[in-house]
């Protein structure tokens, strides 16, 4: 009985061990989100490693999920190793992931149905990934997110729940989750090819309104940027450079 108590305790410190050094690893790493402007306002410089993350539409899957898409796409492009996205359906279109700097090669789908959470916080527990998407539809319960966070905080990885929905205000978004950032991503009209000739035939690039409605440790704030382009990365529309849309709109008043 007393070797069982030993060895019961050998097995404990083991498992405190490997979580210590788990958090370890992804204490002050971070991703940057592609703007040095939108960096600033988060804690270390950019998106947390070893921390679970939210990436929502403004809207319905139909006109702004794609946006929230591509915004993880170009997030996972600037980091190096495997991604296991987690779908709850076969919808996803890879070859537009690579055209957010995210290439297919990389990344692992898996089709879980109703099973995305268990099949998220599985790969969570498992080293040799670099990030883990899962796609959630519906409700997103304050448990559920605090045991993908504390997954994440083990292996020092990056979680991302990307969340989809049908409708615009959707209650099931406004709820609370253990999730360190929040963010909603609105697709916006596209400008003229050529701004100083807008009756010039075409358009320019993609246009987002990316605002952070939640962040432990930092500020909020909301930035209107150009569409990821194909390393990942997002500029700032020059009207809106300090990252406010009220100080553009009382300029061009």
């Amino acid at each position: 009985m007393f070797l069982n108590s030993h060895a019961r305790l050998d097995e404990l410190r083991a498992q405190i061990a490997r979580i210590e050094r788990g958090t370890a690893m992804a204490v002050g790493k971070t991703v940057s989100m592609g703007a040095a402007e939108i960096d600033a306002a988060l804690p270390n410089g950019g998106l947390a490693l070893g921390a679970l993350h939210e990436i929502a539409g403004a809207g319905p899957d139909t006109e702004h999920g794609a946006a929230a898409t591509l915004l993880t796409s170009g997030i996972l492009a600037r980091m190096e190793g495997p991604v296991l996205w987690v779908l709850a359906q076969a919808d996803l279109f890879a070859p537009g992931l690579a055209g957010a700097g995210l290439h297919p090669d990389r990344v692992v789908f898996a089709e879980a149905g109703k099973a995305v959470l268990a099949t998220m916080e599985e790969g969570l527990r498992h080293q040799g990934l670099a990030a883990v998407v899962g796609e959630i539809a519906g409700r997103f319960s304050l448990i559920a997110s605090r045991r993908l966070q504390l997954a994440a905080e083990q292996t020092g990885m990056l979680a991302i729940a990307l969340r989809r929905s049908r409708q615009f205000d959707d209650p099931a978004l406004m709820e609370p989750t253990a999730a360190m950032t929040r963010w909603q991503v609105a697709a916006l009209p596209s400008p003229p090819a050529l701004p100083h000739a807008p009756a010039v035939a075409g358009l320019g690039p993609a246009h987002w309104r990316l605002t952070l409605t939640r962040c432990r440790g930092g500020e909020t704030g909301t930035w209107i940027t150009e569409a990821c382009d194909a390393t990942g990365r997002i500029h700032l529309v020059p009207d809106f450079a300090d990252g406010s849309a009220a100080a553009a709109g009382q300029r061009r008043a």
